[in-house]
């Protein structure tokens, strides 16, 4: 049973309506519409509250089901609303805006390292990327000075559909050489960070974003680890 992905039309939404379509054996829900990111691409699942008439529900996280399906998984013990009743969702509104803020710091990070990415992962106070980077940057303070002087802008963060075909014809947008795009459905969208003008960075993804550069705040360049001959790991956090 397919369930509508809300984030994808509104990530700044806290809260709305929804309704049980099925339990999945492993003890998930499933809704009919859902404001829950489910993991992958490297962004953690949102987590958050269900409540009806008769109780409430703690959901420790959110992953991908079949079908198109977004099974939202309870913490330990927690009661499961029945199939068919009426729920209000509640996020946990900081986790999922620190991922936003890392989420978007790491497409600038790419922007600054301008070298294919073989990894990385997504966290609510820091997030890393992986580089094919043989030797590892020069000078680490002036990369955080070029990233935060791009978030300083306050760049506008938008997103826009194209199909599949077109994303194939212009294989250059994939920065990501681990993790493949979301495909499968017809078409893949594409976040953008800039103006069609000006633009600064344009690349596949599902996950969600802050709506302006400014938003993400003071960053700091963390540690740069070698991963294997030809990788650096770069971490990020956010610094207030």
């Amino acid at each position: 049973m397919k369930t509508e992905p809300l984030f994808q039309s509104d990530a700044y939404r806290r809260d709305c309506s929804g309704r049980v379509l099925s339990h999945t054996e492993q003890g998930g829900v499933v809704l009919d519409r859902a404001l829950f990111y489910p993991t992958g691409g490297g962004q953690p699942g949102d987590a958050g509250l269900l409540s009806w008439q008769n109780g409430t529900c703690t959901i420790a996280t959110s992953v991908k089901g079949s079908g198109g399906a977004i099974v939202l998984v309870p913490a330990e013990g927690q009661t499961l609303p029945p199939v068919g009743t009426k729920v209000n969702q509640e996020l946990d509104w900081e986790r999922r805006l620190g991922h936003m803020r890392v989420h978007t710091a790491l497409h600038l990070l790419s922007v600054v390292i301008p070298l294919p990415v073989s990894g990385g992962s997504i966290g609510s106070e820091k997030g890393r990327l992986d580089f094919n980077m043989p030797e590892a940057p020069a000078d680490k303070a002036e990369l955080q000075s070029q990233l935060q002087a791009l978030i300083d802008r306050d760049l506008q963060v938008t997103e826009n559909w194209i199909t599949e075909a077109e994303l194939e014809a212009k294989p250059q947008l994939v920065k990501t050489m681990s993790v493949s795009p979301p495909m499968g459905a017809g078409r893949v969208r594409l976040v953008r960070i800039g103006s069609t003008d000006v633009q600064v960075d344009l690349q596949p993804c599902g996950g969600t974003h802050v709506k302006r550069t400014a938003e993400i705040g003071k960053i700091r360049i963390g540690k740069v680890e070698k991963k294997g001959k030809l990788n650096r790991r770069v971490y990020l956090h956010l610094d207030g």
